[in-house]
């Protein structure tokens, strides 16, 4: 599913903030929660992406991430948008792992999709969305926002995002609260592999392999939530 906007992107990018901007973090009612805690460990992290001990070796080293690294801002985004339960942090952390190889890479490199990128390697169009979310990048973003839908330069919009690691491990929680619907981030929160299936078939809108599988099992065992 993509993003279409139907008169000129830099149009749209005032009336958006001014409504954003109503609430902080710019988020829907339904994604407000302010009863967060976190006992998150960089050994969890660990458990669930063994491979994200070094960057030694990394193909691309400035994309690459520790568990070490990584860890403040995933605990940050799960404050920020309300991620409280277990089996929802375990399954964000898992396809943050998932899609970036244990956080190696925040950009497309594989067929190199345009504007495709940050920890959940969210397509172009809802990086657009994402950022436009964001109060701090409103005049960066009417810089880059180019064309009538606002995406001749793609990955202007991505390179705004992955170049803050708050808002570059902040995607996966953003997309889950304001993207899939109270029901999705409900159905995980209580568990269970059919919850998980149907995230990942109706919300990210891909295929549940045995590999994104195996991610969610050991992220949900790391966190105490199977």
């Amino acid at each position: 599913m993509q993003l279409q906007l139907t008169t000129s992107a830099l149009a749209l990018i005032a009336p958006f903030f001014a409504l954003t901007k109503c609430h902080p973090l710019g988020l829907p009612p339904h994604a407000l929660n302010y009863s967060y805690s976190s006992t998150l460990s960089m050994n969890q992290i660990l458990a669930i992406a063994p491979k994200s001990s070094t960057c030694e070796g990394a193909p691309y080293p400035q994309q690459c991430r520790t568990a070490e690294q990584a860890l403040p801002h995933i605990v940050g985004s799960f404050q920020k948008y309300g991620v409280n339960s277990a089996a929802e942090q375990a399954t964000l952390i898992a396809i943050m792992a998932f899609e970036t190889g244990d956080f190696k890479y925040n950009v497309n490199v594989v067929p190199g999709t345009p504007g495709q990128g940050t920890r959940n390697m969210q397509s172009a169009s809802y990086n657009m969305k994402y950022a436009m979310s964001i109060p701090s990048l409103s005049a960066e973003l009417a810089s880059v926002m180019t064309g009538p839908q606002g995406l001749d330069n793609p990955n202007g919009i991505r390179d705004l995002l992955t170049s803050d690691d708050d808002l570059d491990f902040g995607s996966a929680a953003w997309y889950l609260k304001t993207q899939c619907g109270p029901a999705v981030g409900q159905n995980l929160a209580s568990g269970g592999l059919a919850a998980w299936q149907a995230y990942i078939t109706g919300c990210v809108q891909t295929t549940p392999t045995e590999e994104r599988q195996a991610y969610y099992e050991r992220a949900m065992k790391a966190l105490g939530a199977a």
